[in-house]
């Protein structure tokens, strides 16, 4: 089989490091518009095993033409060229999965399902961590229980050693960090979507040899799970997790304005101020600290008769300051994981389809497990 994988950010590293450890694939590619990037990223994560080339992501007619003869492919860019490159892989024939990033951009190519199916192709967006991977622990759970009344979802990236004041690092783009602190959320309550504020609803939590945590609504982890759920789960929500404080620090900066687009004048010239904090933010916060990703996902229903709680668990941490960190193994590994499938055959869906509904999650676990990411499963 042939592979493609669409940027060469660390997402698209850690995709390639993935891929290249596998058997039965032919030919794999490695695309990104600075064709230096790509050559040092083949070099660097899959021992030369992988073509480099050009590509600029947000043509759609190069996409497609690259694209074709590839049986799958995996976009590791910004979500902004998600919807043209699944333009490009319909004509190109190929399947396609993204890391997603914006339910905006879901619904665009959802709205082309008709013509990846005549294509013959599948397009699944939003298949990283959050979105990605804990949609398919709710649907285990949907398999597992005969009446499902409630998913709660609860993800975080953090650093394993915090530091003050807001015992956080940037663990992926700051502009999608500040999107789900700031984006409407949407969540299941009787049944139905509603609407809430980002940064409320704030619980405690805590985690074996970590400690207390909190966690709080923000946008866009659940993905299409409203969608798909809606009318069969009551309740249906999702939180970041964070240490303890990081909730109010960070909403106070931003109902002061930080990450409004509204430009102001200083000195005479237009300034936006969510481009300076965005700026601000990189700077203090891309720490080269030792980080780890927390999962918790607690399904609750009825199976034969009794009341029972799922409860789906993950701690992976960064091994070393050489290794993959935790936020690129349990981001990319899961995307490659679901690229591969559609491309050796075992996904037979067709269209543009989220993964809850296209993806079997028994054969995605098994594969997760192969790549050293454990998830434990409690039922009580």
């Amino acid at each position: 089989m042939n592979m493609a994988i669409i940027g060469a950010g660390l997402m698209g590293q850690a995709a390639l490091h993935d891929l290249a450890k596998l058997e039965g694939i032919d030919k794999l590619a490695v695309f990104d518009i600075d064709l230096a990037r790509a050559q040092e990223v083949s070099r660097r994560f899959s021992g030369g095993k992988a073509e480099a080339a050009r590509l600029d992501a947000s043509d759609e007619a190069q996409a497609a033409a690259a694209l074709r003869g590839y049986d799958a492919a995996l976009a590791c860019t910004t979500y902004q060229h998600n919807e043209g490159l699944t333009r490009a892989a319909i004509q190109a024939g190929c399947h396609l999965v993204d890391l997603g990033g914006n339910n905006d951009v879901v619904r665009a190519q959802l709205a082309m399902s008709a013509d990846a199916e005549a294509a013959g192709v599948i397009v699944i967006p939003d298949c990283g961590l959050a979105p990605g991977m804990v949609s398919l622990m709710v649907a285990d759970g949907v398999e597992r229980l005969d009446k499902v009344t409630a998913a709660k979802i609860r993800v975080g990236g953090l650093p394993q050693s915090p530091r003050l004041p807001l015992n956080y690092q940037i663990v992926f783009s700051v502009e999608g960090l500040l999107n789900e602190y700031w984006e409407p959320c949407v969540i299941l309550e009787g049944g139905r979507q509603k609407t809430v504020n980002p940064m409320t609803a704030l619980e405690k939590l805590a985690f074996d040899g970590i400690g207390e945590l909190e966690a709080f609504y923000t946008s866009g982890g659940s993905s299409t799970l409203p969608d798909t759920y809606e009318g069969q789960i009551d309740f249906l929500d999702y939180k970041t997790i964070r240490y303890p404080g990081h909730c109010a620090l960070f909403k106070a900066m931003l109902e002061i304005g930080l990450a409004s687009r509204r430009q102001v004048q200083i000195d005479g010239q237009a300034i936006e101020p969510r481009a300076v904090f965005r700026e601000v933010l990189s700077r203090c916060l891309s720490l080269s600290d030792l980080d780890l990703v927390l999962v918790r996902v607690i399904v609750e229903g009825e199976k034969a008769g009794k009341s029972t709680t799922l409860t789906y668990e993950i701690v992976d941490r960064q091994a070393s300051g050489t290794s993959l960190t935790a936020m690129m193994r349990c981001t990319a590994f899961p995307a490659a994981i679901i690229a591969h499938l559609a491309a050796s055959g075992q996904i037979t869906a067709r269209g543009v389809k989220p993964q809850e509904v296209a993806v079997k999650p028994s054969l995605f676990f098994a594969q997760l497990r192969k790549r050293g990411i454990d998830m434990a499963l409690r039922e009580s």
